[in-house]
């Protein structure tokens, strides 16, 4: 069995036309891409391999920008016969080979047109920074031939990297979907496209991002949902409502782990021992409910739920349900929910169990996008609002990491008690500090200014 890994280099620039073709170096773009693609390599165990590349300078700088400190750079080789856009020549090089695995940092078309020739279904394209996992059911390089390769992956910027996918984005973005008070159907369809996008993104989980960014499209959709379904009273919506709620729900898990993962470093100071000991354990964890997310996102159970989701948006019932719903209904709703934070926040007290502020929190996302529903008449309430948001999820957040920390506890009592101890006072004092200042900032105002 043999493995091949066709990295094609970064973006590189043009800027400079003194510089021959094999000098010209990699521009701001390639440069931002070689931290993203060195994280999708090493998960997908190209690393592992034998690592050559050609010797032009864009290919070095992606290799060398790639590399985990793990592998030694004498693992590295770089070839002047790599540099070539004739997949033949590659192939010849291939069949003098006996590794068992190769990692290739090269150039197209050599590099996609001979993917092509090894797979029966091979991809179009290979954009910069991409790569391909092809697996070879051969005992030697020199039995390779047409249509023998199995593709095992294919990895653009845009599937590993959420900047670089948002990036992407942007360059098709269409103004539809952006203004829910004026087409709500458009903007549901705007947010289930952008769900459908980020769920590969989500799957293949190397960029956090694609993960928090889903589920701020499912709470998007949730809150429009929930206001037309707020003003008509319709059943079927209040039935969606939940659906999105529930899907919402399961991501909740992976996202606390996520965040506490990037807070680990500031947490533990210059105390690697408890640091890593974290890590390796809130890491496992992590993969754990991963693979619990995958596994339902790629479940009939949920596609029927999408499907469903998209033809209740499309039906006739809907678009006259939507129909229904103006800027006074949204400001209706807004002064509703407004109201009742502010009862809620008059009844808060220092001694409030934190489910209190978790509520208070959740009133807040479903007021901020009632209000989004008709952004240009709440733009200054909705500053002050995502300010104050802020905070309360500052708060939530501080309340999984303690409950994280004494899972940990329960789970390792052995491990450095005393450093743990240290972590649990910084984020209690922390979480009073949150506390402190939820409990001066008060109500919030009932109208647009």
């Amino acid at each position: 069995m043999k493995h091949l890994f066709l990295v094609r280099h970064a973006k590189s620039s043009w800027a400079d036309e003194t510089l021959s073709d094999r000098e010209r170096p990699l521009n701001a773009r390639g440069e931002s891409q070689l931290a993203p693609l060195a994280n999708a390599l090493k998960a997908t165990g190209a690393f592992e391999s034998e690592i050559f590349s050609s010797d032009a300078t864009r290919a070095i700088a992606t290799l060398e920008g790639a590399l985990p400190d793990s592998v030694p750079p004498e693992r590295c080789q770089q070839l002047g016969e790599l540099y070539t856009f004739d997949y033949q020549r590659l192939l010849g090089w291939l069949e003098q080979r006996d590794d068992s695995r190769i990692t290739l940092v090269g150039h197209n078309p050599a590099l996609l047109e001979l993917a092509q020739w090894l797979l029966k279904q091979p991809p179009e394209q290979l954009p910069t920074a991409s790569f391909i996992h092809i697996r070879l059911s051969i005992k030697h390089w020199h039995q390779i031939g047409r249509g023998k390769g199995i593709l095992v992956a294919l990895m653009t910027p845009q599937d590993y990297s959420y900047a670089h996918f948002e990036r992407k984005l942007k360059k098709k973005a269409r103004t539809a979907g952006d203004n829910p008070a004026t087409d709500i159907p458009e903007a549901l369809h705007h947010q289930l496209s952008r769900l459908r996008q980020l769920e590969r993104g989500v799957v293949l989980g190397l960029d956090d991002e694609f993960l928090h960014q889903y589920r701020i499209a499912i709470r998007r959709s949730r809150a429009i949902t929930e206001s037309v379904q707020e003003v008509t009273g319709d059943k079927a919506l209040a039935k969606a409502v939940k659906t999105l709620k529930r899907h919402a729900r399961a991501t909740g898990p992976l996202r606390d782990l996520h965040v506490f993962l990037q807070d680990l470093p500031e947490l533990c100071g210059d105390n690697s021992e408890i640091r890593a000991a974290l890590q390796i354990w809130f890491e496992r964890e992590a993969a754990n409910r991963h693979k619990k997310l995958v596994k339902r996102l790629q479940s009939k159970r949920y596609h029927d739920s999408m499907e469903h989701w998209l033809n209740l948006i499309d039906s006739r019932k809907f678009q006259k349900l939507a129909g229904t719903l103006g800027p006074k209904d949204i400001r209706k709703a807004v002064e509703r929910r407004i109201k009742e934070f502010n009862r809620w926040t008059a009844e808060l007290m220092h001694t409030s169990p934190d489910e209190d502020l978790h509520r208070l929190r959740k009133q807040l996302k479903r007021i901020r996008y009632l209000m989004e529903l008709d952004a240009k008449t709440w733009k200054t309430e909705l500053k002050t609002l995502k300010s104050r948001q802020q905070l309360y999820g500052q708060f939530q957040d501080l309340h999984m990491q303690i409950d994280l920390l004494d899972q940990f506890r329960k789970a390792a009592p052995e491990v450095l008690p005393a450093a743990l101890s240290g972590i649990a006072k910084t984020l209690e004092d922390r979480k009073a500090d949150a506390r402190k200042q939820i409990l001066t900032l008060g109500g919030l105002d009932g109208a647009p200014l």
